[in-house]
């Protein structure tokens, strides 16, 4: 197994740690939580701890579905040993039903159903709030190429229904979620960073009850409780 090093980096969330290998880094998880581009802070009671738990079954379920992803083991509570990537600086936003900023935006009420799936892509870009871009703009900032965004969706698409399965089976409805694709040293595109209720909205499926990072958000209180009721529908769904 590979040895921890020195720190390379550290952002709102995560602490990214070299190896001895050069093609594998650990990951390891903070309490840590933002809200609306970092203005809000906070930490809350094992949440590193469960979202290293609950992406780590997350990543394991979509793997055995044929999705590439960067995740090769999880070490501790807190740490995860994955594959280095270079991270493409793009966020691929998929909306299930409309909630959040793009309520918000659009001047849409929030818990509609869309009757087709919303692709959005953010520039990844903290100075700027990660803002909403197309694909011409992508193209134009190096991002991505065409082709490479073509493959971004396809593979984003077939995650989204994935995902919907497995929360379906827990008795969650899946709002809404953003993930991060990087390359491998190689030049595959693969699954990379976390899915867990920090990038995702869950509502239950009989209440509406969200359990997710909402619950931060909005002051709604029981965000711990929340995180845990997420891991053990996931772990109970995947027995099945």
């Amino acid at each position: 197994m590979s040895q921890k090093k020195e720190m390379l980096y550290e952002g709102k969330a995560k602490q990214v740690f070299a190896t001895d290998k050069p093609d594998e880094v650990v990951v390891r998880y903070k309490d840590d939580a933002t809200a609306f581009n970092a203005q809000k802070r906070g930490q809350f009671d094992r949440k590193g701890e469960l979202n290293n738990a609950i992406s780590t079954l997350i990543f394991g379920y979509l793997a055995e579905k044929g999705i590439p992803t960067h995740f090769i083991a999880k070490l501790d509570d807190r740490e995860q040993l994955v594959k280095k990537v270079d991270i493409i600086p793009l966020e691929m936003v998929v909306r299930n039903y409309v909630a959040g900023s793009m309520a918000q935006r659009l001047g849409v009420e929030e818990g509609l159903k869309s009757p087709v799936t919303i692709f959005d892509l953010c520039f990844k870009r903290d100075d700027l709030g990660d803002p909403l871009i197309n694909d011409h703009h992508a193209v134009f900032l190096g991002a991505a190429t065409y082709d490479e965004l073509n493959e971004m969706y396809a593979l984003t698409d077939k995650i989204n229904q994935l995902l919907i399965d497995l929360f379906d089976k827990a008795n969650v409805i899946l709002v809404d979620f953003k993930i991060e694709l990087g390359k491998t040293s190689d030049g595959k595109i693969v699954l990379a960073d976390e899915i867990s209720p920090d990038t995702c909205r869950l509502w239950d499926k009989d209440t509406m009850k969200k359990l997710d990072k909402d619950r931060f958000r909005r002051d709604l209180g029981e965000i711990t409780e929340a995180y845990v009721e997420i891991y053990d529908r996931l772990q109970t769904a995947l027995a099945k």
